[in-house]
């Protein structure tokens, strides 16, 4: 059984009881989540006392690096779901090959992707609006980013790995680990340090890409050695068929997460026609919904090994009530996260606001969106369970149905009749038409694939 590829900390998502199982997968998940992004704010912070211009140039990249970064996780929840099917249908050989040809998957799509960013920095970035003056910094950043990306892909990819075996804890420290490695760079390599000279905005890029290289050689021997996860014995299988099996899945989740900046540029672009300081509180909502909605990004991707190790088992009732019970906490938890919002809304908008304009519209966003960040949560889950039961156009569709049929356009309505306010409660009403669609149709396809397989046993 998988067991035999498992840590002796790691849960058996065949048998152990449900909840205490995804809570022992969640919470390392969490911890790593909040190391990391403390760490990513760490390196903002550095990075901004080099100037408004410094700032500004890595604000430009975040379309580009994020366009390579979906890449890996489209990858890392295609690599995760064969995997856990895999092992949860005991092939333990097919789980191992196709670990490693994901690796290489990863490697090989990252490096051409990255080569073609690199030799077209400039052309990039003026298209994205980029002014003469950033563009020196920006070739500065993303030279060395573009060389160094195969780095941050293959510690993603290979984390997937790890959390497909029900191992959550070791990507939590790895990722943890390689933010605390970034934070202790940055200052040395953006100032200086003794004989180390000030790289300025080249040596954050610099900071990340060692942070990387370390995770790369940590998971590599994780994989290989201590856990035995790689394998280029195929037997029954070809390079080229599991390669279909991992982009079946990966590349319709990366495209649907490029959906998102997409959604996001659409909606500042309405919320601009209101002024600056609507747009700064809107910035603001964004940072207030991503620490928010913490632990539904925890659990989406902590749900889909557990479903799909059950799905190769055949195991579709635990399925179904890992689903359910999942999304019933989630409801309960983020209706809880909403009541203290609104009771330290007049604190966190005054400590983001200066002007009482930005602070009445924090406000405003407080009180509306995040009571629907339970709906949200109902679809981020349902999404990644479609991955995890081998449906990735269903996800894909989901994402597209929820951006562009409600979220954008119930906005645009309501910013038409009723202003800011309308648009918040817009977004809010299309999370709950969205939700109640993922919901019915997950129970739908589960249903049609149980009853699949009971013809298939009859027979």
């Amino acid at each position: 059984m998988c067991a035999t590829l498992q840590s002796n900390s790691a849960p058996d998502l065949l048998n152990d009881p449900i909840v205490p199982t995804l809570k022992k997968m969640t919470v390392p998940m969490i911890f790593g989540m909040i190391t990391l992004m403390m760490f990513n704010i760490v390196d903002t912070f550095f990075i901004s006392l080099l100037g408004t211009e410094p700032l500004a140039a890595v604000s430009f990249t975040f379309p580009v690096t994020f366009t390579v970064i979906s890449l890996a996780i489209g990858l890392g929840i295609g690599t995760s779901a064969v995997i856990a099917k895999a092992l949860g249908s005991n092939n333990i050989e097919e789980a191992r090959f196709d670990a490693s040809i994901a690796l290489l998957i990863a490697v090989v799509m990252v490096i051409c992707l990255s080569l073609f960013g690199y030799l077209l920095i400039y052309p990039i970035f003026k298209l994205l609006g980029a002014g003469e003056q950033v563009l020196p910094l920006i070739h500065e950043y993303m030279s060395v980013w573009f060389l160094g990306s195969v780095f941050l892909i293959t510690p993603m990819v290979g984390n997937s790995v790890l959390r497909a075996c029900g191992d959550t804890k070791t990507p939590s420290i790895v990722m943890g680990g390689a933010g605390l490695i970034n934070a202790v760079l940055d200052p040395v390599l953006i100032f200086g340090f003794g004989p180390i000279p000030a790289l300025g905005i080249k040596g954050a890029a610099i900071a990340s890409v060692i942070a990387w290289s370390v995770a790369v050689v940590i998971i590599l021997y994780l994989l290989a050695v201590k856990k035995g996860l790689l394998s280029l014995s195929a037997n029954n299988q070809t390079p080229l068929s599991s390669i279909r099996k991992i982009l079946k899945i990966g590349l319709p989740a990366a495209g649907a997460n490029m959906l998102t900046p997409v959604a996001m540029a659409v909606m500042i672009a309405m919320v601009a026609h209101h002024g600056p300081e609507a747009v700064a509180a809107f910035g603001v909502g964004s940072r207030i919904e991503s620490i928010a909605s913490l632990v539904v990004l925890a659990l989406s991707m902590t749900l889909p090994p557990f479903i799909s190790q059950n799905f190769g088992a055949g195991k579709l009732n635990r399925v179904k009530e890992a689903y359910t019970t999942t999304l019933k906490f989630v409801m309960i938890w983020q209706f809880i996260i909403y009541l203290l919002l609104i009771a330290f809304s007049g604190v966190i908008s005054e400590l983001f606001g200066k002007e009482q304009m930005v602070i009445d519209v924090i406000k405003l966003f407080i009180f509306t969106l995040p009571l629907s960040y339970g709906l949200q949560g109902i679809i981020i889950l349902s999404n990644s369970s479609f991955n995890a039961l081998h449906k990735p156009m269903n996800a894909l569709i989901l994402s597209v149905i929820r951006l562009f049929i409600f979220y954008i356009p119930f906005a645009y309505v309501g910013n038409l009749y009723a202003g800011l306010p309308g648009l918040l409660i817009g977004a809010a009403l299309g999370n709950l038409f969205t939700a109640i669609i993922a919901y019915k149709w997950f129970i739908k396809e589960l249903n049609m694939i149980s009853n699949q397989a009971v013809q298939e046993c009859q027979a």
